[in-house]
């Protein structure tokens, strides 16, 4: 149930690049950190190559493209090793999307606490708890 945010700036233009960008993420999160893509969220949002400056210079002028990725999972719920080639996986099918990028390109994994992360109104700790119980989630007090 990650909530994926990406920004990007990049000199390629393509009306579909945004959905391959999602689509692309959403796989290898799935693959890579076994996050269930049904309840993956992402939200992909365009930067000027022109406002986005790394190392003094915009990328415009470098003819680079960056993004930062943002994605928020469970505590706990991955190694380094997963988290690692996460990076490395994106990083490569990220410059096949949206071309050379700029060595000052981020991703971040946030791991939030289960008890102060969820979606549909339950936290994620609700939902371990209650298929550890084999009760549905929802049943009983908040």
């Amino acid at each position: 149930m990650p909530l994926i945010n990406i920004v990007y700036a990049s000199q390629r233009r393509s009306p579909s690049l945004k959905t391959e960008i999602a689509e692309a993420v959403t796989a290898l999160t799935a693959r890579i950190l076994r996050k269930d893509p049904k309840v993956t969220a992402v939200i992909v949002s365009e930067a000027d190559a022109a406002d986005w400056f790394a190392g003094g210079a915009s990328l415009a002028e470098q003819r680079l493209a960056s993004y930062w990725i943002d994605v928020h999972v469970s505590e706990g719920t991955n190694t380094k090793d997963e988290k690692a080639a996460y990076l490395a996986a994106v990083y490569a099918r990220m410059a096949e999307l949206i071309g050379p990028l700029h060595h000052e390109t981020y991703l971040h994994v946030d791991e939030v606490r289960g008890d102060a992360y969820g979606f549909g109104g339950l936290t994620q700790e609700r939902r371990y708890v209650a298929g550890k119980l084999g009760v549905p989630a929802e049943q009983g007090g908040a």
